[in-house]
C-alpha cells in the first residue's frame, strides 16, 4: 500500500517541475447542488490533467540507461500528453500507443512534442502493443499500475488537504484507479473522517465491477470517455479501493457530458466528461449523506475541444 510518506517523497521530487494547483470554493456550484462544494482544480495543471504528475515521477526515477533507451505508454489522451510532453522536457525519447477511439487533438498534441505516436484499434490492442515494446527494451510509464505513479497522483490528495477547509465528502474520477488510489491515501491519511467516493461511466466500469468480483477483471468498453476507459484496474489500485473507497458510483455518459456544461455555466471551468461526470455524482452523494455535506471535487482534466463538446451535445441532444 502507498503511504504518506511515499506521496511526501514524490511531492518534493516533482515540486520543480509542476504547478501547485489552485482549491477554490465555488459559489456557483454550491447553489446548484445545494451544499457546499471546493474544487481542486488539476485541469490548470501543466498538460491539462493530473497526469502530469505520475508521468512526471516515473521519468525522474529513470536509470541513465533507461532514459537512453526510451520510453512507452499507453493513453487514450491525457496521460500520453502528459508523457509526451514531460519526456521532451526532460530529454527522454517517449512512444505513445492510442487506440483510434482517442480524440484527434490528444493524438495530435503527443505528436507535436516529437514522441513516436502508434494508433491501435482498441485500447486492449494498445496494452498489447505497449507490453511488446518493452519487451523490445523500452521502458513502460503505466498510467495507473506503478507505485511512483500512484504516489505522484495522490499528491493531488496532499494539496487539497491542505487547501481546502471542512469537507465530509470528495468525489475522484476513476479509469484505471492510479488517482483515486493515491488521493484517497493521502487523504485517509490527513483527514481520517472523510468519506472518498470514486465516479465512472456506464461503460467504462473497471472498479466498479472489480469491487463487485472481489478483484481486477476485464470489462467491456462503450463509454465515449476515453480517458477513463481502462479495461481493468490492476491489483495496486484495487487493494487501495477496496481498503480507502467507502463506494464507485456510476453515471450515464450523457449526464457527464451535462456536467461539462454545468462546469461551465456554475464554476466557470472548462472541463471534459471525466470531470464532468462528478457533478451528477455529486447528486447522489448529496440525496445519500443530506444537507450536511461539504463537497470536494477534484476537477481531473480539460483536455476536451470545443468541437468535441458540440458533437457530444448533439448526440446527447444536450440544446
Amino acid at each position: 500500500m502507498i503511504g504518506i510518506s511515499d506521496i511526501e517523497g514524490a511531492a518534493e521530487r516533482i515540486a520543480g517541475h509542476l504547478v501547485r494547483t489552485p482549491t477554490v470554493p465555488s459559489p456557483g456550484l454550491s447553489a446548484l447542488l445545494g451544499v457546499p462544494v471546493t474544487m481542486k482544480l488539476e485541469l490548470l495543471q501543466r498538460t491539462g490533467s493530473f497526469k502530469a504528475r505520475g508521468a512526471t515521477a516515473k521519468l525522474l526515477s529513470l536509470s541513465e540507461a533507461e532514459r537512453a533507451a526510451g520510453v512507452v505508454a499507453v493513453s487514450g489522451g491525457n496521460h500520453g500528453i502528459a508523457l509526451a510532453v514531460m519526456a521532451a522536457a526532460l530529454n527522454v525519447k517517449a512512444t505513445v500507443v492510442m487506440p483510434r477511439s482517442a480524440p484527434a487533438r490528444s493524438v495530435e498534441i503527443v505528436a507535436a512534442t516529437g514522441a513516436s505516436v502508434q494508433l491501435t484499434d482498441t485500447m486492449g490492442g494498445a496494452f498489447t502493443r505497449a507490453e511488446r515494446l518493452r519487451e523490445e527494451g523500452l521502458t513502460l510509464v503505466h498510467p495507473f499500475d506503478d507505485p511512483v505513479v500512484v504516489a505522484a497522483q495522490g499528491t493531488v490528495g496532499l494539496e487539497f488537504a491542505a487547501d481546502a477547509g471542512e469537507l465530509t465528502d470528495v468525489l475522484v474520477s476513476v479509469g484505471g484507479g492510479g488517482l483515486i488510489a493515491g488521493v484517497a491515501a493521502a487523504l485517509r491519511a490527513r483527514r481520517p473522517a472523510l468519506r472518498v467516493w470514486g465516479v465512472e461511466t456506464e461503460g467504462a466500469q473497471a472498479m466498479q465491477q472489480a469491487l463487485a468480483a472481489g478483484g481486477p477483471v476485464q470489462v467491456e468498453l462503450s463509454s465515449i470517455v476515453s480517458t477513463l476507459s481502462a479495461p481493468s484496474v490492476s491489483q495496486l489500485t484495487y487493494d487501495h479501493a477496496r481498503a480507502l473507497v467507502d463506494e464507485v458510483l456510476v453515471v450515464p455518459d450523457r449526464e457527464a457530458v451535462r456536467g461539462c456544461l454545468e462546469l461551465a455555466e456554475h464554476a466557470k471551468v472548462w472541463s471534459e466528461p471525466a470531470a464532468g461526470c462528478l457533478v451528477p455524482a455529486a447528486r447522489q452523494v448529496v440525496a445519500r449523506v443530506g444537507d450536511g455535506a461539504r463537497l470536494g471535487l477534484v476537477v481531473c482534466g480539460g483536455n476536451a475541444t470545443a468541437a468535441d463538446m458540440v458533437a457530444w451535445m448533439d448526440r446527447f441532444g444536450l440544446r
